[in-house]
């Protein structure tokens, strides 16, 4: 694989030393959550044994030297995203915690009743619910792009019905996490720019995958987890404009974001601390930092073209297979998704291909993927099996896959004929 030496990157990946029922263990679940390298682990464990202390308040060497490795990884975040300065980069909990910052704060500031909010049928749960919420307390209106679902992409005619109804906010996904679909946001962002919309984009499945830059996009709003790009749980960013963070009120009150309390009232903290209320997940940023470093040292364009070569042989090589109807993009056009292939084999239940792979030391995701909309009402699959890769994967994964897929075909009796319902 070109400038990406799996083998060796999964040397760092302790996780890989397991066994699942006696078998090596292969994990093809990435876009739920990525497995952590020793870099990152190593590093929450020196803060722990060296310099656990809290940040910004203490004035003992120590301290400074956690505040310092803390704002030292947004900086990296910041770099890694092209944001401007770390006073862009506040600390969530994950992108759903993002999502609902937004919403909580710019959006109960700026949306009123009968304001639109424009979303896709291809989003995560996370970048729904938060707007539905919202829709309900201000009586405003949440209006769907439709999916092409022949060709997995925005219906071009969709978007523009969507944003001649002049949306204050457009709220879309870089990649969607069951069709691996990648979205020209950039385009999307600029049209909504025209009709004065903000726009956020849920990138919890671009960053761990490939170059992202927010100038260039040109996103208001831009949301993502560390725990999928190498980093630790609890550990989220939000990235958002200097100009709309200085206008955004703190959803949060108490400690760190503030500067000075009075007995009847009190002045918020500069950028980005005053939406990160009371202590913050100091190892988990310090991890973060951590998990950017072996993201720039493996390179992004080095990431990107591992996973597009390991999805085109999966593709190639689950065509071969008769009874399985694949979801998203087919393999002439792999430049277009990312390293996620749901699927289904025809006349199973996704919860028992699972149950096979798992038998098999094979870790895949099923069911719904907190995309319900997309796949059981915009699909009309009562449930999908999900193959997801990344830097740690290799082609003998993806064979090892194509046998427990092989051994499901035989367990229930499915026929190579087997036709998708209607």
């Amino acid at each position: 694989m070109p400038g990406l030496d799996a083998e060796k990157v999964r040397r760092d990946f302790p996780i890989f030393r397991i066994k699942v029922n006696g078998k090596p263990f292969v994990y093809l679940d990435s876009a739920a959550t990525s497995q952590k390298p020793k870099q990152v682990i190593n590093a929450i464990s020196r803060y722990y044994k060296t310099y656990n202390a809290n940040i910004h308040r203490g004035v003992y060497q120590i301290s400074e030297k956690a505040t310092e490795a803390y704002e030292e990884s947004k900086r990296k975040v910041a770099s890694l995203i092209n944001a401007a300065s770390l006073e862009e980069i506040v600390y969530t909990r994950n992108t759903t915690e993002s999502i609902n910052l937004v919403a909580l704060s710019w959006a109960e500031q700026n949306i009123a009743k009968n304001d639109r909010i424009l979303i896709s049928e291809l989003e995560h749960h996370s970048n729904i619910v938060p707007w539905l919420m919202l829709a309900k307390r201000k009586g405003a209106i949440v209006d769907y792009i439709k999916l092409d679902a022949k060709l997995c992409k925005f219906d071009d005619a969709s978007v523009e019905k969507g944003l001649e109804k002049n949306p204050k906010l457009v709220a879309v996904s870089h990649c969607s996490n069951v069709l691996g679909t990648i979205i020209d946001v950039k385009s999307v962002a600029k049209k909504a720019h025209v009709v004065g919309a903000k726009v956020l984009i849920d990138g919890a499945q671009s960053v761990p995958h490939m170059r992202v830059d927010v100038k260039e996009i040109d996103a208001d709003f831009f949301a993502f987890s560390g725990h999928k790009m190498l980093g630790p749980a609890g550990i989220g960013v939000l990235y958002a404009k200097k100009s709309l963070l200085e206008e955004m009120p703190p959803v949060l009150g108490g400690g760190d974001m503030i500067r000075s309390v009075e007995h009847f009232g009190f002045t918020a903290n500069e950028l980005p601390w005053k939406f990160e209320a009371g202590t913050a997940n100091i190892e988990g940023g310090i991890g973060l930092g951590a998990a950017v470093d072996c993201l720039k040292k493996l390179g992004m364009d080095n990431i990107r073209a591992h996973e597009r070569a390991l999805t085109k042989y999966a593709l190639e090589r689950i065509a071969g297979v008769g009874g399985v109807d694949v979801c998203g993009l087919p393999v002439n056009h792999v430049d277009n998704r990312v390293g996620v292939i749901a699927f289904e084999i025809l006349g199973v239940h996704a919860h028992d291909v699972a149950s096979v792979f798992d038998s098999e030391g094979i870790a895949v995701r099923a069911g719904h993927h907190c995309a319900m909309p997309l796949v059981v009402e915009t699909l009309h699959k009562p449930a999908l099996s999900r193959m997801s890769f990344y830097v740690y994967n290799t082609e003998s994964d993806i064979d090892r896959a194509m046998d427990a897929i092989r051994k499901v075909k035989s367990i229930f009796k499915i026929k190579d004929s087997a036709r998708a319902r209607v």
